[in-house]
């Protein structure tokens, strides 16, 4: 994201966020050393789902996977959108992303028609979206990042970007850092009210929260201290996604279950882990 944004096709965003998305069609590239021979490659493990119907599904995107291609993906073979096309037979089309490193909820339709609704409902905040996110430093309970971004590379037009953030969880190691004897950290709730690139992510570098495993935006001390607890990832989750049927008008909510980098943060930090 941003975390979030709206609907795109195999080839980038679609201009009108209203305008339904093109579908994605694989294109997972073969192994360029392999024998003409060669065997087909092996399956690829199948994305959580974690809500479906006949005309929409959100799944579990795993950190460290590419939603689609892009110009980020600097020779990557591998992407979401081709594995659930995979996955469920039939022409997918993403309502928004995630950014590789971030995992959890994914919310896609199977027409066009769903699509362009859920990108309307997406622009209108009548989303619910819930991320879960771990930061250096302790934060007031409560705050709100109102501050403009870019587009991202190539993109240089700043425009409004906001997020909420509530404090669920603060802890404290006994780690040295920037002159003090220990370290403390905070997990928060963060609830994007705008779909800018990286923007948790950037939102929180410019408040000094920084984001823990966060390579391009975060603190490399702290970073480095968590890799020495044997937690190797970005330590953002997009936890939960609420928002109303766009055909039956039926609340639907999919929920993300945390993996085991992530709940061996909360172990290592001294937070019980979530029962879901």
């Amino acid at each position: 994201m941003g975390d979030t944004s709206t609907p795109s096709s195999a080839r980038g965003p679609v201009t009108d966020p209203t305008a339904a998305a093109a579908p994605f069609t694989a294109h997972r590239a073969t192994d360029p050393a392999a024998g003409p021979d060669a065997g087909p490659a092996p399956a690829l493990p199948e994305l959580g789902v974690l809500y479906r119907d006949d005309v929409l599904a959100v799944v579990d995107k795993p950190a460290g996977l590419m939603v689609h291609d892009s110009a980020l993906a600097r020779g990557e073979t591998d992407f979401a959108a081709d594995r659930l096309r995979e996955q469920f037979g039939r022409p997918i089309f993403l309502v928004h992303r995630l950014d590789r490193a971030t995992s959890g909820c994914l919310l896609l339709a199977f027409d066009r028609d769903t699509a362009s609704a859920l990108g309307k409902t997406l622009m209108s905040h009548a989303f619910e979206k819930d991320y879960w996110a771990i930061c250096r430093g302790w934060p007031d309970e409560a705050f709100t990042v109102d501050h403009d971004l870019d587009g991202g590379p190539g993109k240089p037009l700043k425009k409004p970007a906001v997020t909420h953030f509530t404090r669920l969880a603060t802890a404290e190691l006994a780690q040295p850092s920037s002159g003090f004897e220990t370290s403390r950290y905070a997990l928060l709730l963060a609830q994007p009210q705008t779909g800018r690139f990286r923007q948790i992510r950037r939102h929180l570098k410019h408040v000094s929260h920084h984001l823990i495993g966060d390579t391009s935006h975060g603190d490399g001390r702290h970073n480095r201290t968590f890799r020495m607890l044997g937690v190797h990832r970005m330590l953002l989750h997009a936890r939960r996604l609420a928002f109303a049927h766009p055909h039956t008008g039926v609340a639907v909510e999919a929920i993300a279950p945390l993996d085991a980098e992530f709940e061996r943060a909360f172990d290592r930090l001294g937070w019980p882990r979530p029962a879901a």
